[in-house]
């Protein structure tokens, strides 16, 4: 640990550091917890594979959640605990670019919280429905044009279809024979890719500032009340669509099974938490959601899950070179859990359309 407890130094830490452990079980960053004789705070290297412009990410970071921060307040709320805290070095820098030309970024730990790998019952369901989209109302005011865009194409689903489709052709990994209905299964749905993308060109869906990344363990729980009180992993934090927020969301709050499970028969989505955390969602945004957007909520929950299983897929395909991967055929099993889900709300769409449909109505 010398050369993180070096790292650990640029950054202006309240007290002396007395600790520093890793945590976490991102695909993406790796981080540590740093303990000094004050305070808690979180240590982490950037990818910078997959962020090409990390200080414009940091840039991005600083200000929306100095944005937040002004919102919070006004509402009574606690900034220490409900956005995270970037912490500057000491030169005053939003991140310590290291000898090896690593980038290194730090926030101030918030403590006496939980997060959850998936809901533990259907309040947590309905309260992160609430608390993804009250993030998009707080953002709703703030000028995406100031806005770097961190992943360029991030939920472009046409043009993941065509890294797909290289991946398929080049096969530098010599699996697409094992991988042949997985492969079909994408083929089949190739229309689906051009829906939500066809209404932001057209005007009917509005181009918001959104999470992009939102899985239940990027909220944060407070351990006394068991609320939201903080979203996490803002690098991804771009113009999007209210709709990929929502999808990705019920990617994972729907799911019965881990987003890696093995065993397909155990893999189902789940209604009751479609219908809880849809409630938490339209709560939230009832304001300004527009009908269009509301109309295709289901169907983002196909799109997304299908998007994400695309990439598990094409990563695959590529030789796991994206997402970090922990056993042999990681990335197939993520993939194939994503169909399997993708198959189930196919069968369930119609019903999905009327129940949001009533709950439009209502709220």
């Amino acid at each position: 640990m010398n050369n993180e407890i070096n790292i650990a130094n640029k950054f202006c830490y309240d007290g002396y550091i007395v600790s520093i452990k890793p945590i976490g079980a991102g695909h993406i960053n790796k981080t540590y917890l740093v303990e000094t004789t004050k305070e808690k705070y979180t240590l982490q290297l950037i990818n910078t594979s997959i962020f090409k412009d990390p200080e414009g990410l940091m840039q991005n970071i600083f200000n929306v959640t100095e944005f937040l921060k002004e919102k919070i307040k006004s509402r009574g709320g606690d900034i220490k605990r409900e956005t995270l805290s970037v912490v500057k070095t000491k030169d005053g820098c939003l991140f310590y670019k290291d000898k090896e030309n690593f980038y290194w970024r730090s926030y101030i730990y918030i403590d006496d919280v939980t997060t959850y790998q998936e809901p533990k019952n259907l309040i947590v369901t309905h309260d992160s429905g609430y608390a993804f989209g009250d993030f998009i109302n707080m953002l709703s005011d703030y000028d995406m044009s100031t806005l770097n865009e961190t992943i360029k194409d991030f939920h472009n689903t046409v043009k993941r279809f065509n890294d797909f489709e290289d991946s398929v052709k080049n096969d530098i990994a010599h699996r697409t024979s094992n991988v042949s209905n997985e492969i079909d299964f994408l083929y089949k749905r190739f229309d689906d890719c051009n829906i939500i993308l066809d209404s932001i060109k057209n005007g009917s869906i509005p181009l918001r500032v959104t999470h992009n990344d939102t899985k239940l363990n990027n909220l944060l729980f407070d351990n006394t009340t068991d609320k939201p009180i903080c979203i996490l992993d803002l690098d991804t934090v771009m113009p999007g669509s209210l709709l990929y927020d929502y999808g990705d969301a019920l990617r994972i709050s729907g799911s019965s099974a881990a987003e890696d499970e093995e065993d397909l028969n155990k893999v189902h989505f789940i209604m009751d938490n479609f219908v809880s955390f849809t409630k938490g969602f339209l709560s939230a945004t009832k304001d300004s959601i527009n009908e269009m957007e509301l109309s295709l909520l289901p169907f983002s929950i196909k799109l997304i899950t299908m998007e994400i299983g695309m990439r598990f897929l094409t990563d695959y395909l590529n030789n796991d070179i994206y997402f970090s991967i922990h056993k042999k055929d990681h990335n197939l099993f993520r993939a194939r859990t994503q169909f399997k889900l993708v198959a189930e709300i196919e069968n369930n769409l119609d019903e999905m359309k009327r129940i949001v449909e009533r709950l439009g109505r209502e709220s």
